[in-house]
C-alpha cells in the first residue's frame, strides 16, 4: 500500500521542515532536556526521540553533545540581546530605558528557567566551552547595561558606570536565580528593585531624580 493510500481520507500531507526549522525546533527540544537532566545525563537518544529525528540527525547539525550544547547558548545570547534591545527601542526616557530593559531581561531569564538554573547552579555540570559561552553572554549585556547607565547618569564618572555595571550583572543573575526559587515573584518585581538599586546607588550622580517606575 502506497504512503498516499495509507494516509486517512481528507488528512493533508505533513509538511518537511525547513532546515533552519528543524534547526530550532532540535534546540529548543535540547534545551528542555538538558535543562531537566542536566548536561551530562541528558542524552543524545532522548533529544532525536522528542524531535522525531534520528540520532545521527543531531550529529550533522551540531556535531557533538557539546556542540548542541553552544548552539543553544548561541541562540538565547542572541534572542535575550533582541528582546532587550527591542523592549528598550520604544523607550522614552533614559529611566525608562532602564526599566523596560530591566522588565525584558527577567521575562527572558523567567521563559528558560530551567536551562539558566542549570548554567548558575551546576557550572561543573557543562563543557567548559559552555561557560565561555556564559561569559560572553555577560559581556554582551555588561555593554548594554553601560550604555544605558551613561545615559541615566550622566554625571557619573566612567569607573563608577563600569563598576555598577559589573554590580549590576552580578546581581541580576542572582535576583533571576531567586526568581525561579520564588514563582510568586514576577519580572516586573525583579525589574523594580534592580532599578530602585540603581537609583539609590547612582543617586548622587543624578542631576534629577527620575520617576518611579510603573506599577506593572
Amino acid at each position: 500500500m502506497s504512503s498516499a493510500t495509507a494516509r486517512p481520507a481528507g488528512a493533508r500531507p505533513r509538511r518537511r521542515m525547513s532546515r533552519p526549522e528543524r534547526e530550532a525546533q532540535m534546540l529548543g527540544v535540547a534545551e528542555e532536556v538538558f535543562g531537566e537532566r542536566g548536561f551530562r545525563a541528558a542524552s543524545m537518544d532522548e533529544i532525536a526521540e522528542r524531535c522525531g529525528v534520528s540520532k545521527p540527525m543531531l550529529y550533522e547539525y551540531f556535531g557533538s553533545k557539546d556542540g548542541l550544547m553552544l548552539a543553544c547558548m548561541a541562540r538565547s545570547k542572541a534572542e535575550l540581546y533582541e528582546a532587550t534591545q527591542r523592549a528598550m527601542a520604544g523607550a522614552e526616557t533614559a529611566d525608562e530605558v532602564l526599566w523596560r530593559g530591566m522588565v525584558a531581561y527577567f521575562e527572558f531569564m523567567g521563559e528558560h528557567s530551567r536551562s539558566f538554573s542549570l548554567l548558575m547552579q551546576q557550572p561543573l555540570d557543562v563543557p567548559p566551552s559552555a561557560a565561555e559561552a556564559v561569559e560572553d553572554t555577560r559581556q554582551q549585556q555588561s555593554g548594554l547595561i553601560a550604555d544605558v547607565l551613561r545615559a541615566y547618569a550622566p554625571d557619573a564618572p566612567e569607573p563608577t558606570v563600569l563598576a555598577y555595571t559589573e554590580i549590576i550583572v552580578g546581581a541580576c543573575e542572582r535576583l533571576a536565580l531567586w526568581r525561579t526559587r520564588n514563582p510568586d515573584v514576577t519580572a516586573e518585581d525583579a525589574a523594580r528593585h534592580m532599578t530602585e538599586f540603581c537609583r539609590q546607588g547612582l543617586g548622587p550622580y543624578l542631576s534629577a531624580w527620575p520617576s518611579t517606575p510603573p506599577a506593572s
